[in-house]
């Protein structure tokens, strides 16, 4: 598939890995810096989404769309991983839903322009979901430019697959193509958040860290399942003791 993605908060909270855990299928581990691990709160919106060689279907390729997430590791691997993805288009709902395994929430969104601020509203309307609110604005500050490799914003943003799971705990993994970021600082005043608390998570009470895009040009591989982990490896690895253990 091609997407255009415009105008893009990442907004970031420091949580404790222990509360992510048991969201997260035990086969990923979860990424961390410096010992922390990080959700992102990202709303942006889209356009031109089709399948690659297609043109866009009016009124089907343009929308709202909203990410709560954070950030794994497969078998070495980075990549992201989502908690949820609200969208304001109610088939692109459904496809994603059953194509990419992905937990995609149907929700009354808009984003607008006012001067140097965008202002975000969605509230989810999806039967049988969790209610998740948002209601944000926000603006690019300072002056564009590509994250330096070992920083925040490189380690947050840079990743270029994402991990999904069905019913069954099966992992996909879905490649994903674009140009480095390109990012400033961002100021944001939000009014309402409530994305994390239907996963039973606090985001704590501080300023999250915040980037601004303002639009990535993006390429979807279809998802592939990946194989098994290796029994077999892994029992030998948990069993494995320390030099010493048995003296």
């Amino acid at each position: 598939m091609a997407q255009r993605w415009h105008e893009l908060l990442f907004a970031h909270w420091v949580v404790p890995a222990s509360l992510l855990r048991p969201l997260i299928p035990s086969r990923l581990e979860i990424d961390t810096r410096d010992g922390q691990a990080w959700l992102g709160v990202i709303p942006f919106r889209m356009s031109g989404v089709r399948l690659r060689g297609t043109p866009p279907v009016p009124g089907l390729s343009a929308f709202p769309e909203l990410n709560v997430r954070s950030y794994v590791t497969c078998d070495g691997k980075p990549g992201v991983w989502f908690f949820s993805l609200d969208a304001g288009n109610a088939i692109a709902v459904a496809v994603a839903r059953t194509w990419f395994h992905l937990p995609y929430f149907r929700a009354r969104m808009r984003s607008a322009g006012n001067g140097e601020w965008i202002e975000y509203r969605s509230e989810r309307t999806h039967s049988d979901a969790p209610p998740a609110k948002l209601q944000v604005r926000y603006r690019a500050c300072g002056t564009e430019q590509r994250p330096e490799p070992g920083t925040l914003a490189h380690w947050l943003t840079e990743r270029y697959c994402l991990y999904a799971a069905d019913a069954r705990e099966n992992i996909y993994c879905g490649e994903i193509h674009h140009a480095p970021w390109k990012l400033t600082s961002a100021e944001s005043e939000f009014e309402a958040n409530t994305m994390a608390e239907g996963l039973g998570v606090e985001l704590p009470r501080m300023e999250p860290v915040l980037y601004f895009a303002e639009r990535q040009e993006v390429l979807v591989w279809p998802p592939r399942r990946l194989s098994p982990a290796r029994r077999g490896r892994t029992q030998k690895a948990r069993s494995k003791k320390p030099a010493g253990a048995n003296r």
